[in-house]
Order: structure tokens, then sequence, then C-alpha cells
């Protein structure tokens, strides 16, 4: 979800380039599916929340998705393997509102992979977020850990009916979450690094919330009945800006615990072992919603311009090889504010929330990597990035005289003044593969001895 995204062609190579052999998408968007067409990496599709209804009020679209999205694709040489259907419809914030569609449309669409003859390749799953378990206040231990009340039969069903397809459990867990949801959280729980008092439950030992949120799912599936069913983390990371916590900082210190821990097939206390993660996400993304919080905007191991962020070894060799993507940018100008306009302070709040409601002025937020700006700096950083995001139109670098272009880069201290790539959005897609909608890439990174 970006103003300017990067070419699917130029990702796919990324990937392979860095040994990637698993990704995540929430869509099945023509122009990304099929630039993974021939390169082996196994590929996860999925049905949009918004699409959930209708596919569960007829088993026949279930059976005209698979077959445009999963079928077409297979034949075209995409490794399809899942079928995610829909994206954590459960979640609180929902209000309940893809609770009695959710089960109807994945049972739907497994008749429809069951009719295409796919079922044992293709496995339709429900990625959910691990608010749909938890172990109650007062004995916060896994073992103490059920499916929600609210939610428990229907959770029981499902869970049910995945382990009978032999499809697996796809569960997000968000370490940073607990620590930006809960500011009595122990920070060093959130890493793998230990300095933190750890936890004991059942002869288990817990050093960080990871293994004790993944194990607090497991002993929910004992409970429902399942437990020997296989696990999938579809979504796990660490954001760089947005927040106090969310920074670079962080976020290698994570990931560095996080993949070393994959790398020695560690699992969890009560799953120890090779683990199937998917690691999100791919790139940051400045048009995604905020509403969860600022950094939302910035989950990605890319830039905006496809440059790591920092050293990661996604291999396991012990290297710091993580290789990014060679884009081209608009010419190096700035959009700043000018100080010798006229009346320069008519109009200015109003010119600045009209910028930053077209563009991403999260990084002025509190703790966020520009929040140290001056006065002026601030408006100069909302008027560039509108100007980068409006590919540098000279009409964007007006308002009303308070802005000017200059060719001296902006930035300041640790705060990036970006200048803007060149839009790979203007793109031809077969017309049998127009379909649906939106993109993200996840990657899963399956390091293997």
């Amino acid at each position: 979800m970006m103003s300017h995204p990067i070419s699917p062609c130029q990702v796919v190579a990324m990937l392979v380039a860095n040994g990637v052999d698993r990704v995540k998408m929430f869509d099945a968007d023509p122009w990304t599916a099929l630039a993974l067409a021939d390169t082996g990496i196994q590929v996860m599709f999925a049905v949009p929340n918004d699409q959930l209804e209708y596919l569960a009020g007829d088993p026949r679209r279930a059976y005209l998705w698979a077959e445009q999205n999963v079928s077409a694709y297979l034949e075209a040489g995409v490794d399809v393997r899942y079928v995610a259907v829909g994206n954590e419809p459960f979640l609180k914030s929902y209000n309940g509102s893809l609770i009695n569609v959710t089960f109807p449309a994945l049972k739907n669409m497994q008749r429809a992979l069951d009719k295409l003859r796919l079922s044992e390749q293709v496995k339709a799953v429900v990625p959910l977020n691990a608010d749909v378990y938890n172990s109650p206040e007062n004995k916060p231990v896994p073992s103490a850990g059920s499916f929600r009340k609210d939610i428990n039969a229907l959770m029981v069903d499902i869970v049910n009916f995945l382990h009978m397809n032999d499809a697996p459990f796809v569960v997000n867990i968000y370490p940073f979450l607990s620590l930006y949801q809960n500011p009595n959280f122990p920070l060093n729980f959130s890493f793998f690094d230990g300095g933190s008092k750890p936890v004991y439950d059942k002869g288990m030992v817990y050093t960080n919330v990871f293994d004790a949120n993944f194990d607090t799912l497991v002993w929910s599936l004992r409970k429902a009945g399942v437990p020997d069913m296989k696990v999938v983390v579809g979504e796990v990371g660490w954001p760089t800006d947005g927040d106090k916590n969310a920074n670079v900082r962080y976020a290698q210190r994570f990931y560095d615990g996080f993949l070393k821990k994959m790398v020695g097939n560690i699992g969890t206390p009560l799953r120890p072992g090779w683990m199937e993660v998917y690691l999100f996400a791919l790139i940051d993304e400045n048009q995604k919603s905020v509403l969860p919080g600022r950094f939302e905007r910035h989950w990605g191991l890319l830039t905006y311009d496809g440059k790591p962020k920092f050293s990661m070894d996604l291999s396991g060799d012990g290297l710091d090889n993580l290789v990014g993507i060679e884009v081209d940018y608009l010419p190096a100008q700035w959009c700043v504010f000018n100080k010798d306009a006229k009346d320069k302070y008519k109009d200015l709040a109003a010119s600045v929330d009209y910028a930053c409601s077209n563009a991403d002025c999260t990084p002025l937020g509190y703790g966020s990597s520009c929040n140290g700006l001056s006065h002026d700096g601030n408006i100069s950083y909302a008027f560039n990035i509108y100007f980068q995001t409006m590919d540098q139109d000279v009409r964007a670098c007006s308002f009303g005289g308070l802005a000017k272009i200059t060719t001296i880069n902006a930035s300041q201290g640790g705060c990036l003044f970006p200048v803007q790539i060149i839009s790979a959005s203007e793109r031809v897609v077969p017309v049998r593969f127009s379909l649906i909608s939106f993109l993200v890439l996840l990657v899963a990174v399956s390091i293997l001895t």
C-alpha cells in the first residue's frame, strides 16, 4: 500500500537473491502474482476481508475465485501453497462484523479446492491475530490459555475443520504490540537476549514473550482437541518508526535474536524444532492506515526505496548479507518552508494539515525519527513529503508562496527528507488475470539445516 510501488519483477529478483523461498500476500494481485511464476517461491494468496461475505454466500463464488486465482496461477507457473481466507477477521476492533461469514467462506473455499482437485497441494487457512486466545489476568501463563470466550465454540469448530483437512493454524504474533499496548510491559521480555525475569509454567521456562504467546496457542489447541495441529507464524516483526519503541536499534535487536532462534531450529518450550515463519513486512507502506498507530507504515525490512534498514543475516551463515533493490529516483530536489515569504504565518497551519493529510508525516510524531525538528523543520518536512508524493510537481511546492524548491539536501540529523523514487505503478496486466486489489508482500524465511 505505497504511493510509489517498486516493480514486482525487481522485488522477486531480490527475494531470490536473498534465498527467500516463501511469500505471503494479502490478495492475488496479478501484477505481483505473475512475477512469482517459475521462481520456485511458494506463495500464499489471500481473499481480502471485504470479500468474505460474498464468498460465504454461495459456493459457486468461491469456486470461481479459486479457479481464477489458484488454478490459473498454477498453470502460469506460480507455486501456490495456501489460500488465506481473510486476514485477522476476529480482531476485537472489528466488533464481530466478520464472525458469521468467516467459517462459511472457509468451508466454501475448501469445497472449491476439493472440486478442483487441488486440496492436497493448496491448503485453505485463516490467518488470525493472537488476540483470539488469552490467559486470565490472574494467571498469565501459557497453560492457562484458551480461545476467547466470545468465539470459543467457533474457534473449536474452525481448528477441527482445518485439522481435518491437514491445514495449519496461521497466527500473527507481535512482541512489539505487547510493549506498545502495555506501558508496564517489561522491555527485555520482548527480545531474545535475556535480561528479563523468566516466567515458569509447568516445568517450562519462558524468557521472551514470543515463546510464551506461541505456547499459549498450543495450550488452546490442546483444549480444543487438536494437540498436534501444525502452527505457522503468518506475521512477526518490529517497526522502525512512528513510536518511541519503534526504531532501527530495537528492530535490529529483535531480528538478530529471532533469526538466530530460527537458524538454530530452537522452536518453543512446547514445540521445539523447525518453524515456518513469515516476517512482516517486506517494504514500508506510506499509504497504510494508521488507526492502530503511526508505526503501521514502518514495518518493512526495506525502506520505501528498497534499501535494507540494517544489516541482517537471513541465510544463517553468519554474514550480514541482506540484498536490497536498485531503483531510480526523481531529481535531487526538496520542497522547504520559505522563511522570506510575506505573511508567512497566514494559512500556515492549514497548509501543513493539508500536506500531512495527503502524504506520510508519521515520522514527525512523538518518539519518532523526526520528532526533534524545529518548528520550521516540521513545516519543511510536511511540505517536502507532499511534494515528493506528488512526483515533485512544481504546483505541489507552492502553498500560496509559503514553500520553495531547493537543491540543497534538507535532511537534518537523523531525520531523512526523502527524494521519491520513480513509481512502477504504470503497468500492463494480461486481461485474463485482471482480478483484484491491493498489494503487500510478506517475506517468509525458511532456513533449513
